[in-house]
């Protein structure tokens, strides 16, 4: 079953200028990042190891910008976004699956800086308030390095299971994310609390946690703490 669709429509590599364009999405982000959110991550995880490390900050602001609904001067980054689908390859990427089996389906045609850009600039195509939710996820992507997989899914969205159950489900994620079983019922504001201090405490530097993604990990256990205390 389809879960998530990024088509991307570019210049190909032996074609001397370069243009990006969008085609078919279908990227649910509820809840945030949602399905959506996790394949625009998985294509520039998978894609940008292979773009020049020179271009890796301005990538990042470029994601800021979008998050944000700024106008984007173009050209920007060598390649030009534009609409027209005219004379440009496409390059489908996908997630495939159910809750118990997932699957990532990426397949480029074109330059590797050209998916990137296409995963950044979907962010378009969201609401205000889902970029500023996927957002975060793309940056921790930027990061990743290692297979498009169940682990890689864990590091952006805090789920560490083999599935995208906790994607799909908030409070599962919740759960997860603050260590309890993903099968538990009904849970006291005391051990919410309990427990989301005892990971806060892991998370933190001082204490073990690491420095470059200690600000990501303590916001992600207050939103699970929100979660869990219909706050």
């Amino acid at each position: 079953m389809l879960l998530a669709e990024l088509q991307i429509w570019h210049t190909r590599p032996v074609t001397p200028t370069r243009r990006v364009a969008l085609g078919h999405l279908v990227l649910p982000t509820d809840p945030a990042p949602g399905l959506g959110g996790v394949l625009l991550a998985a294509v520039v995880a998978a894609y940008l190891p292979d773009v020049d490390d020179e271009l890796h900050p301005d990538l990042g602001r470029l994601i800021d910008q979008v998050a944000r609904g700024d106008r984007i001067t173009q050209p920007r980054l060598q390649h030009r976004y534009q609409v027209d689908r005219h004379g440009l390859a496409a390059s489908v990427h996908q997630l495939n699956g159910d809750a118990d089996h997932v699957e990532f389906d990426l397949h480029s045609m074109g330059r590797p800086l050209s998916q990137v850009l296409g995963a950044v600039y979907a962010l378009e195509r969201m609401s205000l308030e889902s970029r500023r939710s996927v957002a975060p996820v793309l940056h921790r992507a930027m990061r990743w390095r290692g297979p498009i997989g169940p682990s890689f899914v864990a590091d952006i969205t805090g789920v560490s299971r083999n599935d995208l159950v906790g994607v799909t489900d908030p409070r599962v994620w919740a759960l997860t994310l603050l260590g309890f079983p993903v099968d538990t019922g009904t849970v006291s504001k005391k051990d919410v609390m309990k427990h989301f201090r005892s990971r806060l405490r892991d998370a933190h530097p001082d204490h073990g946690g690491d420095d470059d993604t200690a600000g990501d990990t303590i916001e992600r256990l207050g939103e699970a703490r929100r979660i869990l205390l219909g706050q």
